[in-house]
C-alpha cells in the first residue's frame, strides 16, 4: 500500500509536534506520569481500605499517607547513608590508591605498558635536548636584572548571613519538593476522581462503541496494575536481599546500595548492571585485598538471574506485552525526553501505548512495533522461509510447536496453511519456478526430517515398550516399506508437497503409505497400491472432483481412489461428493487418518511389502 504524499507529512509533522511537546512540557508532564504511576499501584490499598467499610476520603488519604511517608521514610535513610558514606571517603582514598599503584605495578612487569612509556620518556627527553642544543647556540642576552615577585593578593569573601546560608540551602531542594508536592495533589485527585475520569475518556473515545472501550481499559489497567505490583514486590525483595548481602559482606552503605538496587532494577536489562557498579568500586576501596570485590561480584551475579529467570516468571506468569526491542528503544526515547525519571517511567508508558494501540484501529502498527506478540504468524512465518528455502529454521520452529501439539495437528494447521498461502500467491502468477522448486524442496527437507524425528520417537518408546509389556505402542512405518496408501498430486505445482505431508501423516498414524510427484501418476504394476489418494491444494468443483476420480480409478488396477481438497476454505463438508460416491473427500489431515484407518491395518499388522519407488 502507498501512503499520500501529503497523509505521510501530516503524519511526521504531528509526530514531531507530539515529541516537541513531550519535551518542553516535560516540568507538568513528568509529575502528572509519576502521579499515574502512584495511582495505579495505590488504587488497590484504597479499594482494600473502602472494602473494609473506610470512607472514600479517608481510604484515599490513608493510601496516599502510607505510601509518602515510605518515600520519605526511604529518602531520610538515603540522606544519612550518603552523609556517611562522604565522610568515610578520604579514608578510603588512600587504599583505592594503593591497589591501583599495585595493580599498575602488576601490568608493568609483562613489560608492555612499562616499555611503552619508557619510548615515551625517551622521546620527550630527546625533544627537550634539541631544544636545549638550538637555545645555547642563540646569542647568550645581556645580564638582565632579577625579576621582582609581585606581592600577593587574597580575597576574601564576607561570612555570608544567615539567611544566606538558609537560602543556598533550600535552593537545591526547590525542584525535588515542587515536583514532590505536585506529585501528591495529582495522586489524590486521581484517587479520589478516577471513575470520573474513567467515564470522561469513555465519552471522549466514543460512546458508540462501549464494549471495545471498556475492554481496552480494563486491560490496561489489569496489566499496568499486576505490573506495577509484580515488579514492586520482586524489585523490593531483590534490594533487601542485596542490601543484607552487602552489609554481611562488609560494603560500607549496605542499605544505599539496596535501596538504589530496588530502584534501578526498574530500568530494564541495564538497571541491575548499574546498580553493581558503586558497590564493586566501594568494595575494591574498602577491603585490603580483592575478596571483598569479587564476593560483591559474585552476589549480583548470583542474585540477579534468580530473580529474574526463576522468579520473575514464576510470579509474573505471562510477559507484560512489550517485546525485548522495544522496551530497549523506549528506555533509549524516554531518557532522551525526560532525563532519569524518564528511563524510569519508560515501560510502564510504553505499555499504556501499546495497550491502547490494541484496541484501536489507526493505531495497530504501534501494537506490531513494540507489541511481544509475533509479527508473522506460524503459517506466514514459514511461508516466507518456505520462499527463501530456509528448511533449519522452519524445522526449529517446529520442534517447538511439537512440544504443545502434535505432528498430526502441526501439519494441518502449519505447514499446510503455509503451503495454502504459496496456492494463492501461484494462481495470481507471483510465483516463479525458482520459487517454486524453492518450496517443494523446503518441503520435502522438513517431512523427512520431522520423519526421521519421530522415527526415532517412535523407536526409543518401542524399546521401552518392551521393557514393560503392559503399555500397548503402535510403531511409526517407515515409507520405504510398502504403500497400502498411495498419495498423489493434482494438476497444481504444489500440489506435490502436499501429497508428501499426507503419506508422511498417514505413516505416523502407522498406515504404509508413499507419495507420488507426478501429478495423477499411478503404477500400474504388481507394486499398485489398494488406496489412492489425490491431494489438491485449491478448491475445485464437484464435477472436478468426480472426473479425477474416474480418470484415476481407470489406471488404478482396481485400487480405491480418495481425494483431498486441502484449500482454507471451511465451508465445506466432510461428505460424499453426491449418493453414488462411497468415499468421501477430505479436507484435513486428521480426516483422511480417521477415514483410512478404517480400511488399512495398522503397520504393526500389515503383512510386509515389498519396497517400491515412484
Amino acid at each position: 500500500m502507498i501512503i499520500p504524499a501529503g497523509l505521510a507529512f501530516s503524519n511526521v509533522f504531528m509526530i514531531a509536534t507530539l515529541v516537541a511537546a513531550l519535551y518542553f512540557a516535560r516540568e507538568i508532564l513528568v509529575p502528572i506520569a509519576l502521579a499515574v504511576l502512584l495511582t495505579f499501584i495505590l488504587a488497590p490499598v484504597a479499594g482494600f481500605l473502602q472494602r473494609w467499610r473506610f470512607p472514600k476520603a479517608l481510604a484515599v488519604l490513608s493510601a496516599v499517607v502510607l505510601a509518602f511517608l515510605i518515600i520519605l521514610s526511604l529518602g531520610t535513610m538515603v540522606m544519612t547513608q550518603v552523609s556517611q558514606l562522604a565522610s568515610d571517603l578520604p579514608r578510603y582514598e588512600f587504599t583505592l590508591r594503593d591497589k591501583v599503584h599495585n595493580f599498575r605495578e602488576f601490568l608493568g612487569s609483562a613489560g608492555v605498558l612499562k616499555g611503552a612509556s619508557d619510548v615515551l620518556k625517551d622521546l620527550n627527553q630527546e625533544l627537550n635536548r634539541a631544544e636545549k642544543g638550538s637555545s645555547a647556540n642563540k646569542p647568550a642576552p645581556a645580564e638582565a636584572a632579577p625579576p621582582v615577585k609581585p606581592i600577593p593578593v587574597e580575597i576574601h569573601q564576607p561570612e555570608p548571613a544567615a539567611s544566606e546560608t538558609l537560602i543556598a540551602i533550600i535552593r537545591p531542594l526547590v525542584s525535588p519538593l515542587t515536583t514532590a508536592g505536585i506529585v501528591v495533589i495529582f495522586v489524590i485527585f486521581f484517587l479520589f476522581q478516577r471513575e470520573d475520569l474513567r467515564n470522561r475518556f469513555i465519552r471522549l473515545t466514543g460512546t458508540d462503541d462501549l464494549e471495545r472501550t471498556t475492554t481496552a481499559l480494563d486491560d490496561a489497567g489489569y496489566r499496568l496494575t499486576r505490573l506495577f505490583a509484580t515488579q514492586l514486590a520482586l524489585n523490593a525483595c531483590f534490594g533487601t536481599v542485596i542490601g543484607i548481602g552487602l552489609f554481611l559482606i562488609g560494603v560500607p552503605s549496605a542499605p544505599l546500595w539496596g535501596l538504589l538496587a530496588m530502584i534501578l532494577r526498574f530500568v530494564p536489562y541495564v538497571g541491575p548492571a548499574l546498580a553493581a557498579v558503586l558497590p564493586l568500586i566501594l568494595a575494591a576501596a574498602v577491603g585490603s585485598d580483592w575478596s571483598m570485590f569479587f564476593w560483591t561480584a559474585a552476589l549480583f551475579a548470583v542474585v540477579e538471574p534468580v530473580t529474574g529467570q526463576l522468579l520473575e516468571p514464576l510470579v509474573c506468569g505471562q510477559s507484560a506485552g512489550l517485546s525485548p526491542v522495544a522496551i530497549v528503544t523506549a528506555a533509549a526515547f524516554w531518557t532522551w525526553l525526560w532525563g532519569p525519571l524518564g528511563l524510569v517511567l519508560s515501560t510502564p508508558m510504553t505499555l499504556c501505548l501499546v495497550v491502547v494501540a490494541r484496541h484501536v484501529e489507526r493505531l495497530k502498527f504501534l501494537d506490531v512495533l513494540l507489541g511481544d506478540q509475533p509479527a508473522l504468524t506460524p503459517q506466514q512465518a514459514n511461508y516466507q522461509r518456505m520462499l527463501a528455502a530456509d528448511a533449519v529454521e522452519i524445522v526449529d520452529h517446529a520442534v517447538k510447536c511439537l512440544k504443545d501439539k502434535s505432528v498430526i495437528q502441526y501439519y494441518d494447521e502449519v505447514l499446510l496453511g503455509a503451503l495454502r498461502l504459496g496456492e494463492r500467491d501461484a494462481k495470481q502468477g507471483r510465483l516463479d519456478d525458482e520459487r517454486l522448486n524453492n518450496i517443494l524442496q523446503t518441503v520435502t527437507e522438513v517431512v523427512e526430517e520431522l520423519h526421521e524425528e519421530q522415527l526415532k520417537s517412535s523407536r526409543a518408546a518401542a524399546k521401552d515398550a518392551a521393557k514393560q509389556p503392559g503399555d500397548n505402542v503402535v510403531p511409526l512405518h517407515d515409507r520405504s516399506s510398502g504403500r497400502s496408501v498411495l498419495c498423489v498430486p493434482g494438476l497444481g505445482r504444489l500440489d506435490s508437497a502436499a501429497a508428501l505431508i499426507v503419506a508422511d501423516a498417514l505413516s505416523q498414524a502407522g498406515i504404509a503409505a508413499s507419495a507420488s510427484r507426478q501429478p495423477l501418476a499411478v503404477a500400474s504394476d504388481a507394486s499398485a497400491p489398494k488406496f489412492i489418494c489425490i491431494c489438491f491444494l485449491e478448491e475445485i468443483s464437484e464435477a472436478r472432483i468426480r472426473f479425477t476420480k474416474r480418470k484415476i480409478a481407470r489406471v488404478s488396477a482396481g485400487a480405491k481412489v480418495f481425494v483431498a481438497v486441502l484449500s482454507d476454505d471451511a465451508s465445506r463438508k466432510t461428505e460424499p461428493t453426491d449418493a453414488n460416491d462411497a468415499e468421501p473427500v477430505f479436507h484435513s489431515v486428521q480426516d483422511a487418518i480417521t477415514e483410512f484407518s478404517t480400511f488399512v491395518k495398522p503397520a504393526s499388522d500389515a503383512a510386509a511389502a515389498e519396497p517400491s519407488t515412484l
